[in-house]
């Protein structure tokens, strides 16, 4: 199966015009979404399809071009047999990783992991159970440019797709941020209200917050204001301790990474503006 999606000025014609090319060429629609923003005026679609025969990527470009420049489509072809290449970087806490790593070697996300990319050795055990090759990048202010240096290196080395931030307590400079943009997910907890202090969950018991969140998103150099991709709560109330809302966020924070990066991998997000697109 293939995905093919398309971004474009919005008009009239364009869901039509596409299905009509793939049906003549007897290939068949297994699913399809699309979006018109009226704010932005771009459109957003989506659509899995099943070849009806031996498929060639050059011969359906070629054949689509035409539409591809009336409409001015931003458009791709994906084989969903071609597993992306994900680099998941993480310091010490490790709940994220943990589910990250058994949903890959499990299947439950179509993915391959290259490589671990740490600033500490805590987690390389881990790594090496799972036979994921692991990286120590320490990294402090002074030594910030020549770590992100090596990092870049490791990005190309492992040629990764996405840079998966698995509660990676570093800051990503603009300067990186501007190499892979739209290509780094991040996670973090979202409390309503939101705190952002050295302790959440103690503010947070201490306010007897009644929800708490997970919100992965997009990395920018405006830090942890990137396109959100994914949220999820869950309610708590005032018999839990501070280590219960912990646990609770620890679930929360991987369930909604999860998520987002399956959609990323399903190519069902696309950029718009400061807010993204999720075609599900």
């Amino acid at each position: 199966m293939h995905v093919l999606t398309i971004v474009c000025p919005d008009t009239t014609g364009i869901v039509a015009a596409v299905a009509g090319y793939l049906s003549a060429q007897g290939i068949f629609i297994d699913e399809s979404a699309h979006f018109g923003d009226p704010q932005t005026r771009r459109f957003f679609m989506r659509t899995r399809f099943t070849p009806g025969g031996t498929f060639s990527r050059t011969a359906f470009a070629a054949g689509f071009r035409p539409i591809a420049e009336r409409f001015g489509m931003d458009w791709q072809v994906h084989d969903l047999k071609v597993l992306p290449r994900v680099l998941v970087m993480v310091s010490r806490h490790d709940h994220c990783l943990n589910d990250l790593l058994y949903r890959y070697r499990t299947g439950a996300l179509g993915m391959q992991i290259p490589a671990i990319v740490s600033n500490h050795m805590d987690l390389a055990q881990l790594a090496e159970w799972h036979r994921v090759p692991y990286f120590h990048v320490p990294i402090t202010a002074a030594t910030r440019p020549q770590a992100e240096a090596r990092l870049l290196e490791i990005i190309e080395d492992t040629q990764a797709e996405l840079i998966v931030l698995a509660r990676y307590m570093q800051v990503l400079s603009p300067a990186l941020c501007a190499r892979v943009p739209g290509r780094v997910i991040n996670i973090h907890h979202s409390f309503l209200p939101g705190f952002k202090g050295a302790k959440p969950y103690h503010e947070a018991h201490a306010r007897g917050v009644k929800l708490i969140g997970a919100t992965a998103h997009y990395v920018t150099a405006d830090l942890d204001e990137g396109p959100i991709i994914e949220q999820s709560v869950e309610r708590v109330d005032h018999t839990q301790s501070v280590e219960d809302l912990a646990a609770v966020g620890r679930d929360v924070e991987c369930l909604t990474l999860a998520r987002a990066v399956k959609l990323h991998l399903e190519h069902r997000v696309f950029l718009n503006g400061r807010r993204t697109v999720v075609l599900r």
